[in-house]
């Protein structure tokens, strides 16, 4: 997984605060992301669609980033989540929406 130059605060904090738990973290995701076949284009837009049925806005900017980061148009970031539409609803893709445009806009 690519590393970013700046983190977030509050993941910032984690890390200086608890490194071990912030190892671990990073050592089960490296783990989780080596497990099988998929290319990393299409595990950012798995984790992207994961944070928004969750309705994790956090994460769904966090997962923009990484998508974009990995090579994932922009355009292809929206699909994915226009796609929640018939699953989660309007409301809450409108809300993903939001939280995706905060981050590609």
């Amino acid at each position: 997984m690519a590393k970013r130059k700046k983190l977030p605060e509050p993941y910032a904090w984690l890390r200086k605060e608890y490194p071990q738990v912030e190892a671990a973290y990073e050592a089960l995701g490296e783990a989780v992301h080596s497990a099988g076949p998929l290319d990393d284009h299409t595990r950012a837009l798995v984790k992207l669609s994961l944070a928004i049925g969750a309705r994790l806005e956090g994460a769904v900017h966090s997962h923009v980033r990484k998508a974009l980061e990995a090579g994932v148009k922009p355009e292809e970031i929206l699909h994915a989540t226009i796609l929640a539409v018939p699953t989660i609803g309007l409301p809450s893709t409108i809300a993903a929406l939001s939280w995706v445009r905060d981050v590609i806009e």
